[in-house]
């Protein structure tokens, strides 16, 4: 009898006498660029709307400060519901899951599209967050498609589309916004929505990795994504209340500290959601607190950056949202191809030491940046951090997925998801506090007016290159799980060998 969490096995065949899953090539690859798709579109969406904030400020009569909420309540929502999404995966099936997620996030889109008021904008926005349970599901379905040593290259292609979307995300969002009005952002990626939804039915087969007759721990769920969204919004919306204020206090502070008894109370479920036991395991822990620094420096470059690139001469360079965005396409067109070479690589040599060179390499970009000149250096500098943010998310994900049983695929990447959108949480204050503590009052069109000086941009990527160095003294402690040097993962995350793939 099959044990709980163990797949349900494939019918007996001449070619596939034991009756486990066999690897469809063709399958695997239709699978992974389909994902792939998602990952990418999801992530433009996430930011497409950035430069369009001025735009809806203006269209519905509130302040800037009010317009910011739709980023920052959008990954509220999503870090909420995140361990939420994986689990029912785990428990339901992944398929099953993705389309009610990207069922959902259609519905929503089309709603933010045509508010006709701010409050119902805001609302939608909100509730659209539930999109980036895409991404572990993704990453989950495509562990299970592949054999172990194609799985680096696949969950690096994966992690390499959801940062370089949300840079394609300044780009596209700026030059549709200032062509066809902000709501056309959304009349352009809803077809594509319902397009990749109806192929993903079509084509998606369900995860053979699923747990019958287990179910959700709701109280758990519902306590855990409480906190989480008490914590991040909190961490987002900080700098706006004052970090003093009661609101902030009590929102970190009461996030934090409802964790304590939730951890007890789950440590007594037979599922839980928030699994200390899962989180204990060393490979676990590091590949999340690698996505937690990894979320925390790029959020601090890349809001540097956006200011760096737009502010007045002779702080910044004076370019347009647009111009900002073309200077940002390394992001795009670096890191997808350094994630399929690495990720072909990953299996011979392993992964700590793609880990290790990747924040050295990120170090170096942060530190060329920090003594960038012009917009062209600027560019040619953010090739060396993608190039080391590449390395980093291609073997930080792969150190996860290769630890992790395909049981409790769905619930591990998905607290893995939340800890990079924590560290982006994160990131978001830390630059913010350097770049309004070192300030000084500039001439801007014959006006007088308060702007962070040039070294407080300094400032902002010596403050990341820290956060690597933590990533890179973190990666020493991580197992390795693949190629020549590899060791056991921790028997209580292994399944049955013939399961491994």
């Amino acid at each position: 009898m099959a044990t709980e969490g163990s797949p349900r096995p494939a019918a007996s065949s001449p070619s596939n006498p034991t009756g486990t899953p066999s690897f469809d090539r063709s399958y695997a690859n239709r699978t992974l660029v389909l994902l792939a798709t998602l990952g990418a579109l999801i992530g433009y969406i996430d930011i497409m709307l950035l430069p369009a904030l001025p735009s809806i400020a203006v269209e519905y009569h509130v302040s800037i400060a009010q317009a910011s909420l739709l980023i920052s309540l959008y990954t509220v929502c999503g870090v909420a519901v995140l361990p939420i999404v994986g689990k029912l995966g785990d428990i339901y099936g992944k398929r099953r899951v993705l389309l009610y997620v990207l069922g959902i996030y259609l519905a929503v889109a089309t709603t933010t599209s045509f508010a006709p008021t701010f409050e119902l904008v805001l609302i939608s926005r909100f509730v659209q967050g539930v999109g980036l349970g895409v991404f572990p599901l993704a990453f989950s379905l495509a562990r299970e498609v592949f054999p172990r040593p194609q799985v680096p290259r696949a969950q690096g292609l994966l992690s390499a589309v959801q940062m370089s979307g949300g840079a394609a995300g300044i780009l596209g969002g700026s030059l549709v916004t200032s062509s066809f009005g902000w709501q056309a952002n959304y009349h352009l990626a809803l077809p594509c929505i319902l397009g990749l939804t109806v192929i993903a039915f079509l084509l998606v087969r369900e995860s053979p990795y699923r747990k019958p007759g287990t179910h959700l721990d709701y109280v758990g769920a519902s306590c855990l994504g409480a906190a989480l969204t008490a914590l991040v919004l909190g961490l987002s919306e900080g700098a706006t209340w004052g970090w003093t204020s009661l609101a902030t206090v009590g929102m970190i502070g009461g996030g934090l500290l409802a964790l304590l008894p939730l951890s007890l109370y789950e440590s007594r479920q037979k599922e839980p959601v928030f699994d200390l036991q899962l989180l204990r395991q060393r490979n676990v822990l590091v590949a999340n607190m690698a996505a937690l620094l990894y979320g925390a420096a790029a959020f601090v470059m890349f809001q540097s950056i956006t200011y760096y690139l737009q502010l007045p001469r002779p702080i910044g360079f004076g370019l347009s949202v647009f111009g900002t965005g073309l200077t940002m396409i390394p992001l795009v067109v670096v890191m997808l191809p350094v994630a399929l070479v690495v990720g072909s690589l990953i299996p011979r040599y392993g992964v700590k030491p793609f880990l290790g060179a990747g924040a050295v390499i990120g170090i170096a970009g942060f530190l060329l940046l920090s003594v960038s000149a012009s917009p062209t250096e600027v560019g040619g500098f953010l090739t060396v951090f993608a190039l080391g943010a590449g390395l980093i998310g291609v073997s930080r994900q792969s150190l996860l997925v290769l630890s992790l049983s395909k049981a409790e695929m769905g619930l591990g990447t998905s607290l893995s998801s939340s800890f990079f959108y924590i560290g982006q949480s994160l990131g978001a204050p830390l630059s913010g506090a350097i770049l309004t503590t070192y300030v000084a009052t500039q001439s801007v069109g014959g006006h007088a007016v308060t702007l962070p000086t040039s070294g407080a941009f300094e400032y902002c990527f010596y403050a990341a290159v820290l956060v690597y160095v933590l990533l890179g003294l973190l990666a020493m402690f991580a197992r390795e799980v693949i190629g020549r040097r590899a060791r056991p993962v921790d028997s209580s995350l292994s399944l049955p060998k013939s399961h491994e793939g």
